[in-house]
């Protein structure tokens, strides 16, 4: 076993009652399955060892899907709060309250599961709710911010504050947290009464596209790019001719040009040069330049 860094040393007489991994392979985090060693990696289990956290500057991690970390891992703190800030409550007729690291799938068959329609098209998105705030994701004419009422935001001293989805500044794949550091606590919707069966019926619709439109069966981080104005990412590219171009073991898929896959043994580099050369040849071929939806660390 290796010698612990000072940090780690520090880290673990700090806080003794936190989960946390030393030298852990970020790989094992993320849904693309790359990225080297985290030097410390820390699962809390509620807000208050959040908290606790804030004090190490950590790089916050939610269910690692639209994430591309380093080969050589990263110094530090990172922070994984996928099934740690877990929880949701009914708060009235047509509110509920979801936390963080509860997944976007999980939310939106509870929300079915009372009736309350708004979160169908999160069914199928593999990640976190503290995630598809933070990006405002969406999918199929759905986004967050259709149905988000407030979030509550720790800042970097620990202290909650709750957003009304003004302050959140909510637009294309984008919130006011990515100019200004916070980590998402909680989210309230408010969703419409609707029946059960309806709801469901809807869920098993979107997720019929996904799994006959979509590479599931390789590790991605679903749209590699941004929606461009003036057209669709995957249309161009297909466009210039690139399904199934290949930097390395990464690749864009074959069946959904929108999407950049780990064929196997894709190193981040792989991924960032296939992201470079497919937005440079998109570019020239079509004079809209593409950018990276995938945030790279």
């Amino acid at each position: 076993m290796t010698d612990m860094t000072e940090f780690q040393k520090k880290m673990a007489a700090k806080l003794p009652h936190v989960e946390l991994r030393f030298n852990e392979p970020m790989a094992k985090h993320t849904s693309f399955r790359i990225g080297g060693p985290a030097e410390v990696m820390a699962f809390p289990k509620n807000a208050a060892e959040l908290s606790a956290l804030m004090d190490f500057s950590p790089v916050i991690l939610g269910a690692g899907t639209n994430v591309l970390a380093p080969d050589e891992g990263l110094p530090g703190l990172v922070v994984c709060l996928k099934d740690c800030l877990d929880g949701m409550e009914q708060l009235d007729e047509h509110t509920i309250r979801v936390y963080a690291g509860v997944t976007m799938t999980r939310a939106a068959v509870f929300a079915a599961n009372l009736g309350l329609s708004g979160l169908e098209f999160a069914h199928g998105i593999p990640g976190t709710v503290g995630g598809g705030v933070y990006m405002n994701a969406g999918a199929y004419g759905g986004e967050i911010c259709q149905v988000c009422k407030s979030v509550d935001v720790m800042d970097e001293k620990g202290n909650i504050t709750t957003f009304s989805k003004e302050e959140m500044g909510f637009s294309y794949r984008h919130s006011v947290l990515e100019e200004q550091f916070g980590i998402v606590i909680s989210a309230v919707f408010t969703l419409e009464k609707k029946s059960t069966g309806e709801i469901r019926e809807r869920m098993k619709e979107l997720m019929a596209k996904r799994s006959a439109s979509q590479p599931l069966d390789k590790p991605s981080a679903g749209s590699a790019f941004k929606r461009p104005v003036g057209g669709y990412a995957a249309a161009l590219i297909d466009q210039a001719g690139l399904k199934g171009y290949q930097v390395g073991d990464a690749a864009i898929s074959t069946k959904h040009a929108g999407f950049a896959v780990n064929l196997g043994n894709a190193t981040a580099a792989d991924v960032k040069n296939l992201l470079s050369q497919v937005s440079d040849i998109v570019f020239e071929n079509a004079g809209i330049r593409l950018e990276p939806e995938v945030r790279i660390w």
